[in-house]
Parts: C-alpha cells; sequence; structure tokens
C-alpha cells in the first residue's frame, strides 16, 4: 500500500475549459514553498495531458493522477523555483 500524499494546497478547477486549469495551476503553484504539493481537481479530459506536459515543461514533479466519476484528480509537487524563461530573440 502506498503512502498517503500529504496536500497544502488543492485547488479546484472542475468545470474550467483549457487553458483556464492550467493557468490556474500554475499561479497556484508559484505561491507555494519548494517542495509543497497541489491537489488539483478538473473535470476538462484535456488536462490529463496538459498537466503532465505542463509539470515536465516546468520541471515540476506530477505525482499522482486519480480520474473517476467524470473528474481528474492531480497532485503536483512543487519542485522548480520558478517556470524557465523563455528564449527571447534579439
Amino acid at each position: 500500500m502506498s503512502a498517503e500524499i500529504k496536500v497544502d494546497q488543492t485547488l479546484d478547477a472542475k468545470g474550467l475549459s483549457c487553458p483556464l486549469p492550467i493557468l490556474k495551476t500554475k499561479n497556484a503553484i508559484e505561491a507555494l514553498s519548494k517542495e509543497q504539493v497541489l491537489k488539483v481537481e478538473t473535470t476538462d479530459p484535456g488536462s490529463k495531458n496538459d498537466m503532465a506536459s505542463w509539470a515536465k515543461r516546468t520541471g515540476n514533479e506530477l505525482l499522482k493522477v486519480e480520474e473517476g466519476g467524470g473528474a481528474f484528480t492531480f497532485y503536483i509537487k512543487k519542485t522548480a523555483l520558478g517556470e524557465k524563461p523563455r528564449q527571447t530573440r534579439k
């Protein structure tokens, strides 16, 4: 049996469509300290791929994904200090 994940903050993004779940997740993660865990609840089917891609791109860790009853729950650990800056062309 796996250990239960200690959640530091929960974000209810149910009923929101892309890109709002990701934008709200980004803002919530930015407010957390490193190593804290955000639980995100969504109903947007696209969020399953979006959250995995976003976590990989930003360097945060997607600990677990739960799916059931038309909802998706994501557990994301803040492992990055912030989003990687975008490259600008000169």
